[in-house]
């Protein structure tokens, strides 16, 4: 896959200059454009498993018979295998993202992950205590991974390391990473090489997977006026072949460091003015559906790339009626269909975001699952409880949703493989 990502950024040029339709036409014998697909990078499209009536409280029933697909993929038959094993309760660990501060988790934060089985952690904040600190920190995260905890099934640990004023991890062992802007004006074969180096210490912490590149195009005539990446210089240019070529290579030195790159904010966060982190309805009024700035996420889909993650705006020419976390259209249609991504997608923050300020925590996790989200985000740890205990109730009352939360967890095993 790391091989894939690389030999990418030297076809985003050409791609870049193409309709996006003959970027996205599918080869024969694939998925038509406009359906939706539901594996992982690399493997069939798996039907849900898990009998959505089994208990909740011991392993769950037994997931359906292997397709002849799983028995051609040993990845997907080994996540599915795993994923009989889980109760209810830890597949739905296995689909959130819980924040926890980078200088350690604590006392109080540790018991939320045992007692919720949360799967995967994301390093928040900041901190400058370095790689070794870090390593100790993390090491004390994956000490509750337990056969009681998350049914023996490794955790994905992430933090966000994109350079700039984006940058959690520092001290002595980190680099100081420059800012997307920086990384862009460089050759992308000197930025993949740098991104490697990064990729390893992060590696040597423990953590296998970067919340970055950013991918977003943020057009020249709004500049620093987008709040959420311009004004930081989060970007790697100002042309969606600039942003492509930057992220391409980014995400290729990451994999090739053994960190899975997450490519954000799908479908694009260059043409909004407000952040919808500290602002309420953000609104994106200028991206289509086939519109330029989709390139750079399509050439990492076409590279391998495992995750992308969602924008939290609304967008008023695609769905104006749901922000792109709760929007089928922007996932199902755009996203798993017109780019036939068929990996992890995963929120932003929906915690502490106020763009989600109208809904309880447990209803924004309901509206981002059924909409065909795989993995939600939270910072706040505090509200974990509430989301895990809403979905394992909606799960257990709703077949269809606990299908849902069935099909979600065999992609996170999947993409696991081995952890």
């Amino acid at each position: 896959m790391g091989q894939r990502l690389r030999n990418a950024a030297t076809a985003v040029l050409i791609c870049a200059v193409l309709p996006l339709a003959a970027c996205t036409t599918p080869e024969p014998g694939s998925p038509a454009s406009g359906t939706s697909s539901s594996g992982t990078s690399g493997s069939g499209n798996p039907t849900g498993s898990g009998n959505p009536t089994g208990s909740a409280t011991g392993p769950a029933a037994p997931a359906s018979p292997s397709s002849s697909e799983d028995v051609a993929d040993p990845v997907q038959a080994a996540a599915r295998e795993r994923l009989e094993g889980l109760t209810l309760e830890q597949r739905v660990g296995q689909v959130l993202m819980m924040g926890v501060p980078a200088t350690g988790a604590g006392a109080s934060g540790l018991a939320i992950l045992k007692r919720e089985h949360v799967g995967n952690i994301f390093l928040k904040g900041r901190s400058s205590a370095g790689l070794d600190a870090t390593a100790a920190a993390v090491e004390e995260i994956e000490s509750v991974v337990s056969e009681k905890t998350t049914g023996g099934v490794g955790q994905f640990i992430s933090t966000d390391q994109e350079g700039g004023q984006v940058q959690v991890l520092k001290g002595p062992g980190y680099t100081r990473i420059p800012a997307g802007i920086t990384q862009g004006s460089w050759d992308p074969d000197v930025l993949q090489r740098r991104a490697a180096g990064w990729g390893k210490e992060l590696a040597a912490t423990g953590i296998n997977v970067n919340l970055a590149p950013v991918a977003d195009t943020v057009p020249a005539s709004i500049g620093t006026a987008n709040a959420p990446i311009g004004a930081f210089g989060r970007e790697y240019g100002h042309t969606a072949a600039s942003a492509a070529a930057g992220a391409s290579a980014f995400a290729a030195g990451m994999e090739a460091a053994g960190v899975h790159p997450v490519m954000k904010h799908y479908p694009g966060l260059g043409k909004v003015s407000r952040n919808t982190d500290v602002s309420h309805g953000v609104t994106d009024t200028a991206t289509t559906r086939d519109d330029a700035s989709l390139r750079p996420f399509q050439t990492g889909i076409d590279a391998g790339i495992d995750f992308v993650m969602l924008s939290s705006a609304y967008y008023a020419k695609i769905d104006p009626d749901h922000p792109a976390a709760f929007s089928d259209t922007v996932i199902n249609g755009m996203l798993r269909g017109d780019q036939r991504f068929e990996g992890i997608v995963i929120s932003d923050d929906m915690c502490d975001a106020v763009q989600f300020r109208d809904w309880k925590y447990a209803t924004r996790a309901k509206k981002f699952f059924d909409a065909g989200g795989t993995m939600m985000l939270c910072v706040d740890q505090k509200a974990i409880p509430y989301i895990a205990d809403g979905l394992v109730a909606q799960a257990k009352a709703d077949p269809e949703f606990r299908q849902k939360i069935d099909d979600a967890a065999l992609k996170v095993l999947a993409v696991k493989n081995g952890l």
